[in-house]
């Protein structure tokens, strides 16, 4: 007998991640789905982005992480809707837990919203939130073998972001190397170098998001 337990799990989770994708269609809302190793970067890079982006838009943010939340309380300072989900565990973040999520967020009000994923290159792969783009961390730290390693997330990404270029000429790695790998494992996804704790570095991102946003808004 064939018990297909993890394939009826995927196909609920996608059910689910639609109806989150048609009602931030409704809204209006811009979502991004961030994801990455742990120690990547994700905080730090959202910490200076909501300081940006709070100035002219309406901002939203669902944090997800293990057990803690040490994130969350590091985003506390700006006065945004912020909804913590604990996975006790759990190695990503559904569509349901999403879902439940967005019911404790003034849809209506907000214009982008930002989901930190939990820090794993394996699991969030595998499910589909209802975000418009993925955006993929990638620190130099971990070598130009990571999307190889890791080609089901580096192939969903939108946007791939290498981080922490700043320290690259004190490691064996550069950033064109490892934007050489990520392209032989995704063509067609935008690719972008910063240094998530210095905002000289940012203009891209920044600009990267206001066009996806304004894409969006014209839909």
């Amino acid at each position: 007998m064939e018990i297909k337990v993890l394939k009826n799990v995927m196909m609920k989770n996608n059910a689910i991640g639609g109806d989150n994708r048609w009602r931030l269609k409704q809204s209006k809302v811009f979502s991004l789905n961030m994801v990455s190793s742990p120690g990547a970067g994700k905080t730090t890079l959202l910490k200076h982005t909501l300081g940006r982006l709070t100035r002219n838009h309406k901002v939203a943010v669902i944090e997800g992480d293990l057990y803690t939340s040490k994130d969350a309380l590091a985003l506390e300072q700006f006065d945004i809707p912020l909804i913590q989900i604990n996975t006790e565990g759990g190695c990503h973040l559904d569509a349901r837990m999403i879902s439940t999520a967005m019911d404790n967020i003034d849809l209506e009000s907000t214009e982008i919203l930002f989901i930190e994923n939990v820090g794993n290159l394996v699991c969030p792969a595998s499910f589909d939130l209802g975000e418009d783009k993925m955006v993929l961390l990638y620190p130099i730290t971990e070598g130009d073998d990571k999307p190889s390693k890791y080609a089901t997330m580096f192939q969903k990404a939108d946007l791939v972001i290498i981080n922490k270029v700043d320290i690259a000429p004190y490691l064996n790695v550069s950033p064109e190397k490892a934007a050489e790998e990520v392209r032989k494992i995704n063509p067609d996804c935008e690719i972008l170098t910063l240094s998530a704790t210095k905002m000289e570095t940012l203009d891209g991102w920044f600009e990267w998001i206001e066009k996806e946003f304004s894409l969006k808004s014209q839909e």
